[in-house]
C-alpha cells in the first residue's frame, strides 16, 4: 500500500449534533469541547493509520473561524498530514450544518501532533520500510 492509499485509508469523520448541555451562554459550542471532540477525531486517524499506541504531543494553532450553535450537525474530519519517524500531524476540521437547511461551512480547524509508542512506552518508528 502506497503512503496516500494509507493515509486516504486512515481518515477519519465523526458527525455529531451540538446539544444545549455542551454550550456556552451565547449558545455556542463550548471551545474546550470542540478541543475534545476533535483531540479524539485525531488519535482515531492517527491510529488508523499508525496500528500503534499513538498519545498527543501537541496542538498546533487551531483557528475557530465560525460560531457551532446548538442544535446544529457538525462533522468532524481527521486527516494525516505529515508522517515523521516516530511522530505525525493530524489535520482536523470542524463543519457545521443547519438541521433542516442544506449547505455546510468549516467552522474551527487544528493540528494535533502525535508520537507512536511501543510497549514500554517509548517512541517507535511510524512507517516500515515496505512503504
Amino acid at each position: 500500500m502506497t503512503l496516500e492509499e494509507k493515509i486516504n485509508q486512515s481518515e477519519t469523520r465523526v458527525f455529531k449534533t451540538v446539544f444545549p448541555n455542551n454550550t456556552n451562554h451565547y449558545d455556542t459550542l463550548f471551545g474546550g469541547t470542540a478541543l475534545s471532540m476533535m483531540d479524539e477525531v485525531a488519535f482515531i486517524a492517527a491510529t488508523r493509520f499508525s496500528r500503534l499506541r499513538c498519545v498527543t504531543v501537541s496542538s498546533d494553532r487551531i483557528d475557530f473561524t465560525h460560531p457551532i450553535p446548538a442544535g446544529t450537525i457538525i462533522e468532524l474530519v481527521g486527516r494525516v498530514e505529515h508522517v515523521g519517524n516516530t511522530s505525525m500531524k493530524v489535520r482536523v476540521d470542524i463543519f457545521v450544518e443547519q438541521m433542516y437547511l442544506e449547505g455546510r461551512e468549516k467552522a474551527v480547524t487544528g493540528i494535533f501532533t502525535f508520537v507512536a509508542l511501543d510497549e514500554t512506552h517509548k517512541p517507535t518508528k511510524i512507517l516500515v520500510d515496505s512503504l
